[in-house]
């Protein structure tokens, strides 16, 4: 591969509001500082407002349908490139489950890492065949925990080519002081809002924490979700509200549905003291807001989805069961209050950060590269 290799990623970018969009910045970013030449095909709806072409983000192309023209001419840029990274959801492109990435990955002659996002464990039949294709397509499969690999060795068919794990980045902070226990602690969860994130019952298990001395402030930061906002407005959120006053903690609980730069969101994780994550599905392969908060050296409080297993099990958090304010009321009173557990959980967190770290997850994807690149030359030869 060139000193200077030239990746074009595949996915949305921003100022689209999603994981995607921000997991794509954060690593063109980390593949610049790596030595990397980075363009962007943007993959949006058609109908998607028009994008400010201001937006430093260097984007080359735009995945808007998967006619005879668009794919020809991307597959001419992408074919310039000595790296291809197409970002996989099933909800990204168009088509039925997203079927339509299928047209651009079948003619593509760069070679091509397919980056699993969603691995479910129970697809439809449909999906399990559009996954497949997907990895067949590829010359390397990347997906962000063991837990995923294993699922794919289990259910799905990549054929002949490699499954590697590369987790998903954060961004590692210095070690800040301890807090300091004259002031309340600061519980956070966040993230775009909607059903499924389980907020609800951290509320119902700050009812029970009420006699903590101080009592703890629990932060929920993020506007609703997009879709969500489409399709059902605020009434997410207004539950929520409803709830607190419901369980008389209106004290302890605070929405904040503040636009926040990636600065502004990284002095709030800074501010907290637990971070949250009680999210309702069984099946969360990844999970970008618990590696942040595990590179920030955060303890975490999270259900038993399977990346929270896999990261904070033994010593970076605790692990709850799922629907359960008991359960998180009692992570919660241990965490704040058992001697000493708040800084060892931090320095647990700290220990894992920087293999988290976005310049080692660049490297990584730039050493499997070179590895793609030395195996197809031994073909050709």
């Amino acid at each position: 591969m060139n000193a200077s290799p030239y990746v074009v990623i595949v996915s949305s970018a921003p100022p689209t509001p999603c994981g995607l969009a921000t997991f794509t910045a954060a690593l063109r970013r980390a593949l610049v500082r790596q030595g990397a030449r980075v363009g962007i095909v943007r993959v949006q709806s058609v109908s998607d407002s028009p994008v400010d072409p201001s937006d430093d983000i260097d984007v080359i192309g735009t995945f808007t349908e998967a006619s005879a023209p668009t794919i020809e001419r991307l597959r001419v840029l992408l074919d310039q490139a000595d790296l291809v990274l197409v970002q996989h959801e099933y909800g990204l492109y168009g088509g039925r489950d997203g079927d339509e990435i299928l047209e651009l990955l079948r003619v593509v002659r760069a070679p091509v890492i397919a980056i699993l996002h969603t691995i479910l464990p129970r697809p439809t039949a449909h999906q399990a065949t559009i996954l497949n294709e997907v990895m067949q397509c590829a010359d390397r499969v990347v997906v962000m925990t063991q837990a995923a690999r294993a699922t794919i060795a289990e259910i799905f068919d990549a054929g002949t080519t490699p499954v590697d794990v590369i987790p998903h980045g954060g961004q590692v902070v210095p070690r800040r002081p301890l807090m300091r226990r004259s002031v309340r602690p600061m519980l956070l969860t966040w993230g775009l809002l909607g059903p499924g994130k389980g907020i609800e019952w951290v509320i119902d298990a700050l009812a029970d924490l009420r006699d903590l001395q101080p009592t703890p402030l629990y932060v929920v930061a993020g506007r609703t979700h997009p879709k969500v906002l489409e399709h059902e407005g605020e009434a997410y959120r207004r539950s929520l509200e409803r709830r607190v006053v419901q369980r008389g903690v209106g004290e302890m609980v605070v929405f904040d549905d503040t636009y926040r730069s990636l600065s502004s969101l990284h002095d709030l994780i800074d501010q907290a003291d637990v971070v949250v994550l009680p999210y309702d599905s069984t099946d969360q392969a990844t999970s970008g807001v618990l590696v942040d908060a595990v590179a920030a050296g955060k303890p975490v409080v999270a259900t038993a989805f399977p990346h929270a297993v896999e990261l904070l099990i033994p010593d970076a958090g605790v692990v709850v069961r799922h629907r359960s304010p008991r359960a998180l009321s009692d992570a919660l009173r241990r965490t704040l209050e058992e001697p000493g557990l708040l800084e060892a959980l931090g320095d647990g967190a700290r220990r894992r950060a920087p293999a988290l770290s976005w310049d080692s997850v660049a490297a990584a994807y730039l050493a499997l590269a070179s590895d793609v690149t030395c195996e197809q030359n031994a073909v050709v030869a």
